[in-house]
């Protein structure tokens, strides 16, 4: 079993409550085992804490621990942690292997004049403890330290994940062999014998909702061996089971993140599905009707993945299930209906004629053709990350003789609504044991006035959580962001303001920083004055200081810049 642990140590904001107690008596010969104490209480509690409240990104949680005994309770020390793990359950052939990751853990200092003296709860009394958390933006290095294939993974794996599991009101979607808790722990230990193992006499646990912050990630490289997605299709219309009327191409381009609040209840920025079609017909005599879109529907798919063994890659790209895998693992998958997809506008085709199109080897034609020549042929070729579109390579397939000289391009785009109000959608997360990411899949009706055909398309959706304003407010009021260059750096009194240079002026202050300087002896005249004004003291006998005063020079005898000091260590050698 695999168990890392992530700890920060500090005072972060707080609260929760929840009664719990496990505890030994002890008699008059040591501790009697079995008989618990009579029904203390210790409770968590946050301030402005409700059951549906959702935590993100620095957002503070404050409250206090209080503990009432019925009796006199000797104890050594109280703990209160702010807890974060994941659970994966996965099948095995002889038994389920499950596997437990602790990737926070954040603990309250609590000073040692907090306790009472002598270190007893006494009966009927209340010991009150503050607390205070805040939910961080980003774990330690320490919360990923197995094997990874990229950095982009690591870099993944060091976010928070959000809570996922059986905690939020409307289904997230979670399966029961993978989850996310966040609690708050208050312990209370006892050390029964000097340098022994403390034991835990009483424990109470709050949990509570996760959302973390995540920014719009670039979008995927999609190639031919990632079979969740599917970016392309290619399919004939025919008249029923008559002669080709044209062949449809469509090619999908992934949409933007769907950016939620922080609460995770309403969409700030619906996503656009760009879908980039092309008609080809068989013959010039089918290019009086074009074809025109009748219906689109969709489905979002959340696909959850989970391991027994920590993932040095993304699980959603390549074959996650493959035979060869040696450790268990396993995914879930379940899809709700988009809402209704109204076609408000038919595509606007755009006539091209094939004759003037560039024959040069260099560039690739508008689209991907696959080898594949059967009509239902797909393949999902490269995509440029910065314009979300496919970069495939130039197709060595023949042009059939009868192939019309013209074709037709257009683009369609479906706009994408979440089903907030029936699903609880987490965002898109990479952890180092479990892992959420979301599909599109739409199915798209063409039809020409005597054919129809119907293609589905697969596309990858994001889902981020914007950053709450409010946290960021109270950050630069509390100061607790990061202070202007200007201000640590900036000349005067703390005025932050930097004098503005031209360039000619930078670049003269760049040569008088960096001109050289020699060091060298002092010339002959300077030895011969020092001696003689030595002789005449010893003529005079007048005491009086040696005039060591030299100047600065430089090999060729000039006075100028030297290092200061440089010339009485010479001498006094």
């Amino acid at each position: 079993m695999v168990n890392r642990q992530a700890f920060v140590a500090g005072i972060m904001s707080s609260g929760a409550s929840c009664p719990s107690e496990y505890s030994t008596e002890l008699g008059p010969h040591g501790p009697i085992k079995g008989v618990p104490y009579q029904r203390s209480n210790i409770d968590i509690n946050i301030t402005n804490h409700y059951s549906s409240k959702v935590y993100t990104s620095s957002s503070p949680i404050v409250g206090d621990v209080t503990i009432t005994t019925k009796r006199d309770v000797r104890f050594d020390s109280i703990e209160i942690i702010l807890l974060g793990s994941t659970r994966t359950r996965a099948e095995g052939i002889n038994s389920p292997a499950e596997i437990a990751h602790t990737f926070l853990k954040l603990v309250m200092p609590i000073p040692t004049s907090t306790y009472p003296v002598p270190r007893v709860l006494e009966n009927g009394r209340t010991m009150t403890i503050p607390f205070n958390f805040v939910i961080p933006n980003q774990l330690t290095i320490g919360a990923c330290n197995h094997n990874v294939q990229t950095d982009q993974v690591r870099d993944q794996h060091v976010l928070l994940p959000p809570s996922m599991g059986k905690e939020w009101e409307k289904d997230d979607m979670a399966p029961a062999m993978a989850s996310v808790e966040y609690a708050i722990k208050a312990r209370v230990f006892r050390q029964p014998n000097v340098g022994g193992k403390r034991v835990r006499i009483m424990e109470a646990r709050k949990l509570i909702q996760v959302l973390p912050a995540s920014p719009e990630e670039p979008p995927l490289n999609i190639t031919e061996n990632d079979k969740l997605y599917c970016m392309y299709k290619k399919k004939s219309l025919r008249k029923l089971l008559s002669s080709k009327v044209g062949t449809l191409t469509a090619e999908a381009i992934q949409p933007r993140a769907a950016m939620l609040q922080p609460n995770g209840r309403t969409m700030t920025s619906a996503p656009m599905a760009q879908i980039q079609l092309k008609y080809e017909p068989t013959s010039s005599q089918q290019l009086a009707s074009l074809p025109s879109i009748t219906n689109i529907s969709g489905k979002v798919t959340a696909h959850t993945f989970y391991n027994s063994g920590t993932v040095p890659s993304f699980p959603n790209m390549g074959n996650w299930t493959a035979d060869f895998a040696t450790d268990k693992r396993g995914v879930y998958s379940t899809s709700v209906p988009l809402p209704k997809i109204p076609v408000v506008q038919q595509p606007t085709w755009q006539q091209h004629n094939r004759s003037f199109d560039r024959r040069d080897s260099g560039y690739a034609s508008d689209f991907y053709q696959p080898n594949n020549t059967s009509s239902e042929g797909e393949t999902t070729p490269g995509i440029d990350t910065e314009n979300r579109r496919f970069s495939p390579p130039l197709s060595k397939k023949k042009k059939s003789k009868s192939q019309s000289p013209i074709y037709f391009t257009s683009a369609l785009l479906i706009p994408i609504s979440l089903p907030l109000l029936r699903r609880t959608f987490l965002p898109t997360f990479h952890s180092c044991i479990a892992s959420r990411v979301y599909t599109i899949s739409l199915s798209i009706t063409a039809a020409t006035s005597n054919a129809s055909t119907t293609f589905s398309l697969t596309l990858p959706l994001q889902v981020a959580v914007e950053w709450d304003p409010e946290q960021q407010e109270q950050q630069q009021v509390d100061g607790q962001g990061l202070p202007q260059f200007e201000s640590l750096y900036g000349p005067g009194s703390g005025t932050g303001e930097i004098p503005e240079m031209n360039e000619e002026e930078e670049m003269a202050a760049a040569e008088e920083h960096l001109r050289p300087r020699v060091i060298g002896l002092p010339p002959d005249e300077w030895y011969r004055e020092r001696a003689e004004r030595q002789r005449e003291r010893e003529a005079d006998r007048l005491p009086g200081p040696v005039n060591d005063e030299q100047p600065e020079v430089t090999l060729e005898g000039t006075t100028g810049g030297g290092l200061p000091g440089y010339g009485e260590a010479i001498l006094a050698r």
